[in-house]
């Protein structure tokens, strides 16, 4: 793990340190299955290197995950799995978001070399022009086994709208885009991506009452059953990351599972210093090699309860979160045979103040 190390110190939480007024999420189910998610964007494509992966580096992938013995599903057949009562499997999702050309052109027959499915996200507006994949290119994605998710039409920055018009503009983008993709392909998208990762909760709320069963986000984490569907995390496969080590690294990472956390939303506060408090069961795991990662900052940790069952700590960052529009906190902690378990959360600045 290459993420900056904090000791894991058992302090009381100071009457200085800073709260949020905001809910707190409860999660408990829990079957033992756990979907470890994957995020592509363009393949063998050097002009975008943060945004590319090489076709060496995804073949590796792919070939680790066969060769292993992973399932290797859709997102939606891997949500299906997550809610069945099928026998536990290493299972691993590839997902694509915007529909480049060097998908259709590299990425896809490399998907059919290893006969594994992915789900990809498109932003209807952009189909067939500029760098990226046609209807036709599509309808034979599609025909290769690979599902179809809603990105909305435009791929907007919908934080940056006013709060009194944006689930309206949000709505009609995702109505406009599964209306294009019916017409064009004949099916009906069931799995959506918020553009950037961006999302509040009205947003998520709408995107499950629309009907999807799921939604991705771009914090990283493992899925499984107590995850909110409507805010899945996958790990980035790009640059540096894509790297065969730190692609097995993320393919045996198993999920922290978190039993609540304070706030339930990734609003940050105008003083610009969040603070995160998870609750999680401590069992088998090694708390005193807990990791914690602030983009920007210095992770600080702070121990508010301990018990047999569960532990309660708050991560705050040492400085102010300035220059940035999305910041992620992630805490890693090792287990006793030595798996590590992951979990992120996203702060996020709009441009625009509700």
């Amino acid at each position: 793990m290459k993420l900056h190390w904090i000791p894991f110190v058992f302090l009381i939480l100071s009457c200085q340190a800073k709260t949020q007024e905001a809910p707190t999420e409860t999660i408990l189910k829990d079957n033992g299955k756990e979907v470890v998610c994957f995020v592509y964007h363009r393949f063998g494509d050097g002009r975008y290197q943060s945004t590319n992966i090489s076709l060496k580096d995804f073949e590796a992938h792919l070939h680790y995950l066969k060769t292993n013995n992973f399932q290797v599903l859709t997102l939606s057949e891997a949500i299906a799995y997550l809610k069945s009562d099928e026998e536990i499997k290493k299972t691993a999702v590839i997902t694509v978001d915007d529909g480049y050309k060097s998908f259709g052109k590299n990425g896809l027959p490399l998907l059919r070399k290893y006969s594994m499915p992915a789900t990809l996200f498109i932003n209807t507006k952009t189909v067939g022009g500029g760098d990226y994949m046609d209807w036709k290119e599509l309808q034979t994605a599609v025909d290769d086994n690979i599902e179809i998710g809603n990105h909305t039409h435009s791929h907007a920055y919908f934080l940056n709208e006013n709060k009194s018009s944006r689930l309206k503009t949000f709505k009609n983008e995702i109505e406009m885009s599964q209306s294009i993709i019916q017409d064009h392909l004949k099916l009906t998208p069931k799995v959506f991506s918020y553009p950037y990762g961006e999302f509040d909760s009205e947003m998520k709320m709408l995107v499950k009452e629309m009907g999807f069963i799921a939604a991705t986000a771009q914090n990283s984490g493992v899925i499984y059953e107590g995850t909110d569907f409507f805010q899945c995390p996958r790990f980035p496969m790009s640059e540096s990351y894509a790297l065969l080590d730190k692609f097995k690294e993320k393919a045996n990472t198993r999920a922290l599972k978190i039993i609540s956390k304070t706030p339930d939303n990734s609003t940050m506060p105008p003083d610009k210093q969040p603070s995160l408090t998870l609750t999680f069961n401590p069992a088998n795991l090694r708390l005193d090699q807990l990791q914690c990662f602030i983009q920007g900052s210095t992770c600080t940790i702070t121990v508010d309860k301990k018990t047999d069952s569960s532990v309660t700590v708050t991560l705050q960052p040492k400085t102010k979160l300035t220059g940035r529009r999305r910041t992620l906190c992630t805490i890693t902690i090792p287990d006793k045979k030595g798996k590590w378990h992951w979990y992120s959360h996203l702060w996020l600045e709009s441009a625009v103040v509700d």
